[in-house]
């Protein structure tokens, strides 16, 4: 066991590992971006593609230079994956109590995963195959949870997972807590105030969005219908459905956005 942490913490501690694992982390960010534009495309009307981070890499493809973009794209995410599981595993020995730690290496976890899903959809859609959208995945994921014995109790205790993840990104951006993360000494000479500024706005943008998926499948539970459940496109056209959902759209967009450049400052100077 300890010959195994020894080669996983050599692993994470790399110099190619770790700038392969930042230059992904840029890209993670600048599909939040975009995922932000298709978010204002939806508020105003005239959304094409699907605003979650599927459709952000759809609406790369159809540029002119859309495929080599993909496969850029497609590296620096498996490769922010790869990191982000090596430091699930072996990484935040700065987080002084133990139970913070623990939902630090989640945290590490999902990310991981949701890289390497993503790197796996920009091969597909670069390589012509197709991939399925975050609310097609959602809804066959939760019919599937459905059939099983206590289907409708497991979808609805994923859903409070969601609801909680969804929290604890806003408590995250209102107490600054993703600043711990960041090493300040790399930050640029007088941007520290304006990466803890994007944080605190991207996190709590990216906890509501979640949140509204957590209630979608909650939804999906109490109605006994996997159709109720969707993905992050879902939970926005939700949210412009609303009052004044419109002007909260927006600005849940702009929330992406800051966030996506967030993640460029922290690429730089996140611990590891």
């Amino acid at each position: 066991m300890a010959t195994a942490t020894d080669a996983g913490r050599r692993a994470r501690d790399h110099g190619t590992v770790k700038v392969l694992g930042r230059v992904g982390m840029g890209c993670f960010g600048a599909v939040y971006v975009i995922v932000a534009y298709l978010a204002v495309q939806v508020a105003v009307g005239g959304g094409g593609q699907e605003a979650d981070q599927t459709g952000a890499l759809q609406e790369i493809a159809g540029t002119s230079f859309g495929a080599v973009v993909l496969w850029v794209l497609a590296v620096g995410l498996l490769a922010f994956g790869v990191w982000q599981l090596l430091m699930a595993g072996f990484s935040f020995q700065w987080v002084d109590k133990q139970h913070k730690r623990i939902f630090k290496k989640i945290g590490a976890g999902v990310r991981g995963v949701v890289g390497i899903s993503l790197a796996i959809a920009a091969i597909r859609i670069a390589t012509g195959s197709g991939s399925q959208s975050g609310d097609q995945k959602q809804k066959e994921m939760t019919g599937q949870l459905m059939e099983l014995p206590a289907g409708r109790l497991l979808v609805g205790f994923g859903a409070l997972v969601v609801i909680g993840a969804g929290v604890a990104s806003i408590v995250s951006g209102v107490r600054k807590s993703f600043m711990h993360d960041l090493d300040p000494s790399e930050l640029p000479n007088g941007s520290r105030r304006w990466v803890e500024r994007l944080g605190m706005v991207g996190y709590a943008a990216k906890g509501v969005g979640i949140g509204i998926i957590g209630v979608l499948l909650g939804a999906a539970a109490i109605d006994s219908d996997a159709g109720e459940a969707g993905g992050l496109d879902s939970a926005l056209r939700t949210l412009a459905e609303q009052p004044f959902g419109t002007a909260l759209l927006i600005a849940v967009a702009l929330g992406f956005a800051a966030f996506g450049i967030y993640c460029f400052a922290a690429a730089r100077a996140h611990r590891t």
